[in-house]
């Protein structure tokens, strides 16, 4: 039996750290400042809506207009943020034909 270079592994079995404690500061981020967001759900459906709540296992969305949804956080895939789009600008060079 050839054990040389066994000492060098270890024993011990090391599991990487799954919870670093920043997706509760991301999400609590998101609920303060009520940014809506885009949830992206496994079997593929999309919402709209603003986290109001969260735990460990799920977050609430509430939605303009619709039910509020409770989602448990194995559905999601994932969270994006929806940025508000300003209202659209005119281009310069079609408002400087328009003026001749």
């Amino acid at each position: 039996m050839n054990t040389s270079g066994s000492g060098r592994r270890k024993q011990k079995s090391h599991h990487p750290q799954t919870e670093t404690g920043q997706e509760a500061i991301y999400l609590r981020t998101l609920s303060e400042r009520q940014t809506p967001v885009m949830v992206q759900l496994r079997d593929g459906e999309s919402l709209h809506g603003w986290i109001e709540y969260f735990d460990d296992r799920m977050i609430r969305l509430t939605r303009e207009g619709k039910p509020n949804l409770f989602i448990y956080k194995r559905q999601i895939l994932t969270i994006t943020e929806q940025t508000r789009r300003p209202a659209p600008r005119k281009d310069k060079e079609a408002d400087g034909d328009s003026l001749a």
